[in-house]
């Protein structure tokens, strides 16, 4: 395998002084070099090549650092890289007296932006020139075209400097290497070639046939690659990388069988990559990173390939790992991170022993992960934000000497964590964060001579006490063990051995912290930069005065009582930046305090009183909510949110008026003034915000007058909630230009309007609340399509005095309500700051049998229709029944008429039906009877008929349920019916004209006659009687027990009593306690939200966790009955 040209170029100087021939230096090449010198500028101190330069210690100039000589004693070779070289070298310098210089290498030298010399052009004898990193600037010169002779030229940078870079204008790219036919190795990174950037590819092949080397990284160029550089059949190393190629790989790339390195990162790259580049055998170095629209996947690879390095990060491949990369034996580097790869990952990876470096983070893998016990030179290890599981056996990371990180945060591992990495003596680095990691951590040996920095367990399940070797770790930094079930008591003073530690977060777990009162050890603990002890059960603040370095403190969730000492604001001296003190028992603020420059305040969910506290003007992030402030709103608290954009004072007893000040906050995101006492007037500046307002709630409060202002066409709010005030007026005309909202919440004002049609254009909008107004008139919208909220999910337009009939395409449009698109485990919210994971969580009220229940998350699966209490006439649209994920219909206190359309038994989804106080008429679809999940039915006060359906739902709802129905009968109903079919499904029999169906008539009439005559004789027999008795006993027990219906059957007959009486009961027994064990809801245990809405309960609390209770109580007349049926809210 022949060695890369640019390791033989940095190589030429060694093989000419090891095996050149060398003669004695000439006395006119010597007085050359000392010229030099004496004119250069450079650092004497650091030079090490340029102090060897004198004539007292050897007058053989050919022995001096970096000069080569030839057999006759002239110089052919200067080597005079990182020298310090700052000046010294212009068009005069005595450099270019040495006509015979072959090789000249200045590079890493610092010549402060100056422009090259042109008079490099006259070293006719150059075949190597090296002035790369060396700080030139401005024009190349055109004089370096006439270095014929020139085999390398390097004039590359590692970094672009702007419009202080090298570049090629006059002469272009063309021009300078037209004569230069030699060339193998062209090196022009970070050159500016913008002035060709087209057309470079025909400039290069039509002078450079032998060009073995193109390296013109972040050069300003464009694509596309032109075929004509298929011509340059030398090519081994190709680097475009940082170049706005914006073209696909040409399939040309696999025809160069000497290539070995192919960089084309970050190069807007898009298509698809030729598979059989990847399958040269030549090839060792592949880096196609960043370049999102990149498509490609792994082929099979051939035996004794030469790749070493693959880098794949940040693009489109997709696919798996083929086991054939067990072929690769020289693969050393794998790096694939936030693409699409998926599968599992190939056990043939265990083969790989020369492989150090391994990074398949943020993919789509799946499955165990293969050992790694064969890799003995893997440094880095990540495989985080994958969906990898199982268990982890400790040997995988066995003798993995070498190993510096792991990382495997994100997945689903789970079973104990792997005891040998605590073994491996290099490691710095353990990432296990986020996946499902139970058991005890045990100690383990020589934890004080572990090189360990960074140590993240959280979010996992581990249990037991902390490892006493964790407060060993003398190189700790990081020691992240949050959300875990680590139990035990800590003390302070477990942490003075821990000199490192700059960040700890030991949060909501089960363990104590005992602070110390002894103050004089405060100076022996870690000085933090971050520190979060949140539900740690601490019963008062630690004492962090000397914490001298702290940026992030949380408190929160603990049991902290008393008021907040002021020394706390004054921790880390003025560095601090986070303070979390929520969710304590806090309940003021001790004076005089002063807030330092903290970014984020959180003092919400305590019992603080009295003033609001002014927050810092740096604070992008206040939440006081939650708490007792009963002040006014001071005037000047807006010229302390200049940087906000987060404002919460929400659930307090505030008072007066909205400042206008608050306008001056720019920035803002979220403002939530709501559940306070506010009067007066909206400030006209709130309709007038930016697009950077998301959320703006100033619900229950006692505003009044109209909604002043227009919203701007860059109007960016997400959530507008003014419900429970004392509004007038309109809506204003300008919300249309909101079209990002998602929430509208107005309910409960007293605003006099018609139907918002204007905003049936708004496709993001979720939750429309208008209930409780004075809105009036149809709610139909033109001729058009009604509206295009394909996003709907919660429709509340009750107690207004809107009237006519309800449209029936109005439902048309309302995919959030049809199908299961929505059905993810999602909370409706707005995020505040996405680097942070800052989020602000919606809430909306729904009314439920005269019962608020307030959501307060809201998941994107609930759907509640209520259009209650309105005028609105005619029939119920069938087309309701395609909204097959609605939990909530409410339409009653209206002027409907006509049947209950059949289609609503399409819901199947449905827990609430409230159809009551209308003018319905004809039968109760049988059809009601499949929704298993009705837990609240009221059909009460309209004009239905006939028998009420029976089922296993139905069973469950009381006589109200029905009440003012005149023509209803049947259970639960005390009027019985006056024929015996219970019409539990739609009939499929037609009837004749006149009602009567002869034909069943006559089919009932021969059977009963056939009956009389073959159950006479057993009838009219003791044996035969007791035979019957007992078989009709045991046939109407499974009738009734299918119905929900207690039945104890009756001894009709004395002789035999005992006999009869034991097996009844026996059999009453068993079937009894089978059906209180299955059937019976009032048994057993029930789950909030989980099998029903459980309207016993006022807030409704929607959680991806289910919590199950031990029945107390016998559930309330709504509760299901249905033992097999699954709640949709079983999946929240």
């Amino acid at each position: 395998m022949r060695t890369h040209l640019c390791f033989q170029v940095f190589l030429i100087p060694f093989y000419l002084i090891l095996f050149g021939v060398s003669g004695q230096c000439q006395i006119g090449q010597q007085s050359i070099l000392i010229q030099l010198k004496n004119k250069l500028q450079f650092n004497s101190s650091v030079s090490t090549k340029l102090v060897s330069w004198n004539p007292n210690v050897t007058t053989d100039c050919c022995k001096w650092g970096g000069v080569t000589c030839s057999s006759r004693g002239q110089v052919v070779g200067l080597d005079l890289s990182n020298e310090t070289i700052s000046g010294g070298i212009d068009d005069s310098s005595d450099l270019f007296d040495l006509e015979n210089l072959e090789n000249l290498n200045l590079a890493g030298n610092k010549f402060e932006f100056i422009q090259i010399p042109s008079r490099f052009g006259s070293l006719a004898s150059l075949k190597h020139l090296n002035l790369s990193n060396s700080g030139f600037s401005g024009q190349i010169p055109g004089e370096l075209s006439q270095l014929t002779s020139l085999e390398v030229l390097d004039l590359s940078s590692l970094f672009s400097y702007g419009i202080r870079s090298l570049k090629l204008e006059k002469p272009n790219l063309t021009t300078l290497v037209q004569n230069l036919t030699l060339l193998r190795g062209l090196y022009l990174d970070s050159v500016n070639i913008s002035a060709q950037k087209f057309d470079w590819c025909k400039g290069l092949s039509s002078s450079l046939l032998d060009l073995e080397v193109l390296s013109l990284s972040n050069c300003q160029l464009s694509g596309p690659l032109d075929d004509s550089l298929g011509r340059l059949k030398s090519l081994s190393i190709i680097r475009l990388a940082l170049n706005n190629l914006s073209a696909p790989v040409p399939d040309f790339f696999a025809d160069f069988k000497n290539l070995t390195a192919i960089h084309l990162g970050a190069c807007n790259l898009h298509g698809t990559f030729p598979e059989k580049v990847l399958q040269l055998r030549s090839l060792e170095s592949l880096d196609l990173s960043v370049n999102s629209n990149l498509y490609g996947s792994l082929p099979h690879f051939p035996m004794n390939g030469s790749l070493r390095s693959l880098v794949l990060s940040n693009t489109n491949f997709s696919g798996g790992i083929p086991e054939s990369i067990g072929n690769l034996k020289s693969l050393s580097r794998i790096e694939l991170p936030k693409s699409n790869f998926s599968g599992r990952i190939p056990k043939s990876m265990e083969n790989l022993t020369q492989l150090s470096y391994l990074d398949l983070s943020s993919n789509y893998f799946i499955g165990q992960i293969p050992s790694f016990q064969q890799c003995k030179n893997l440094t880095h290890i990540d495989l985080s934000r994958n969906s990898l599981s199982g268990l982890i056996p400790s040997a995988h990371f066995q003798d993995l000497h070498n190993l510096v990180l792991v990382d495997l945060r994100f997945n689903a591992f789970n079973g104990s964590i792997p005891s040998s990495l605590f073994s491996l003596q290099l490691v710095q680095k353990i990432q296990l964060s986020n996946n499902n990691f139970d058991g005890v951590l045990a100690n383990f040996s020589n934890a004080s001579a572990s090189l360990l920095d960074t140590l993240d367990l959280s979010n996992n399940k581990l249990e037991g006490k902390i490892p006493r070797s964790f407060f060993e770790l003398q190189r700790l930094s990081i020691l992240l063990l949050s959300s875990n079930k680590l139990s035990g008591k800590i003390e302070t003073k477990d942490f003075q051995g821990l000199t490192n530690l700059t960040t700890l977060d030991l949060s909501f777990n089960n363990l104590s912290i005992i602070t110390n009162n002894n103050i004089s050890g405060l100076s022996h603990l870690p000085k933090f930069f971050s520190l979060k002890l949140a539900s740690c059960n601490l019963q008062k603040f630690p004492h962090l005065q000397n914490q001298s370095r702290l940026i992030n403190l949380d408190l929160s969730s603990n049991k902290i009582d008393g008021e907040i000492p002021s020394w706390i604001w004054t921790v880390g001296n003025g560095s601090l930046s986070y303070m979390n003190l929520s969710h304590n028992h806090l309940t003021s603020l001790q004076k005089p305090y002063r807030f330092s420059d903290l970014s984020v305040l959180d003092l919400h969910f305590n019992n603080l009183s009295g003033e609001i506290p002014i927050p810092p003007r740096t604070a992008t992030f206040i939440d006081y909510s939650d708490n007792r402030f009963d002040s006014d709103l001071p005037e000047s608290i807006g010229l302390s949110l200049g940087m906000a954009y987060f404002f919460s004072v929400s659930k307090n007893l505030l008072t007066g008026v909205i400042p206008n000040t608050i306008c001056n906050a720019s920035y803002l995101k979220v403002l939530d003034l709501s559940n306070n006492r506010l009067t007066g007037r909206i400030p006209q500046c709130f309709t007038e915000f930016g697009g950077n307002l998301g959320v703006l709630n100033l619900g229950n409060n006692g505003l009044s007058g109209r909604i002043k202002g227009n919203f701007p066409s860059s109007c960016g709010l997400n959530t507008l909630d003014l419900h429970g005030n004392s509004l007038e007026g309109k809506i204003p005309p300008s919300l249309v230009n909101c079209t990002m909202l998602e929430v509208l919440n107005l309910g409960n004002n007293r605003i006099n309007d018609t139907y918002p049609c204007s905003l049936g254009n708004h496709t993001n909008l979720r939750v429309l609340v208008l209930r409780s107004n004075r809105f009036h008139g149809s709610v139909r919208c033109g001729e058009g399509p009604h509206n295009k909220w394909q996003k709907l999910q919660i429709l509340d337009i009750a107690l207004n005095n809107f009237s006519g009939e309800v449209p029936a395409d109005c439902f048309w449009q309302w995919g959030a309500m049809m199908s299961g698109e929505q059905s993810q485990k999602k909370h409706l919210s707005f995020m505040v700051l996405q680097l942070n994971d800052f989020y602000y969580q919606d809430t909306v009220t729904v009314t439920v049998k005269g019962l608020e229940l307030e959501l307060v998350k809201i998941l994107t699966l609930f759907t509640s229709i209520d259009i209650s209490s309105n005028r609105f006439s005619g029939k119920i649209p069938s087309t309701i029944g395609r909204l097959k994920e609605l939990y909530l219909l409410n339409v009653s206190h209206n002027e409907f008429t006509g049947s209950i359309p059949s289609s609503i038994g399409n819901l199947s989804q449905l827990e609430s039906l409230d159809m009551s106080s209308n003018q319905l008429t004809g039968e109760i679809p049988s059809l009601l009877t499949d929704l298993h999940f009705l837990s609240l039915l009221n059909l009460s006060h309209n004009q239905l008929k006939g028998r009420i359906p029976t089922g296993p739902q139905f069973q469950t709802f009381t006589e109200t349920s029905y009440e003012g129905n005149k023509g209803l009968c049947g259970f639960p109903l005390d009027r019985r019916c006056s024929h015996s079919v219970v019409p539990t499904y739609a009939p499929n029999s037609k009837e004749s004209t006149n009602g009567i169906d002869w034909q069943f008539i006559f089919t009932g009439v021969g059977f009963g006659a056939g009956a009389a005559i073959v159950m006479g004789p057993i009838v009219l027999s003791k044996k035969g009687r007791y035979f019957w008795d007992n078989y009709t006993n045991k046939l109407v027990k499974m009738i009734c027990l299918a119905l929900g219906i207690h039945y104890a059957p009756c001894v009709l007959f004395n002789d035999d009593e005992e006999d009869e009486k034991e097996t009844v009961d026996s059999d009453e027994n068993t079937d009894e306690s089978e059906y209180e064990s299955e059937g019976d809801p009032s048994k057993g245990r029930y789950c909030v939200f989980c099998t029903k809405l459980d309207f016993t309960r006022k807030e409704a609390i929607h959680d991806a966790r289910c919590t199950c209770f031990d029945r107390t109580q016998v559930l309330s007349t709504f509760s299901t009955s249905s033992s097999e049926a699954e709640s949709p809210f079983s999946k929240l």
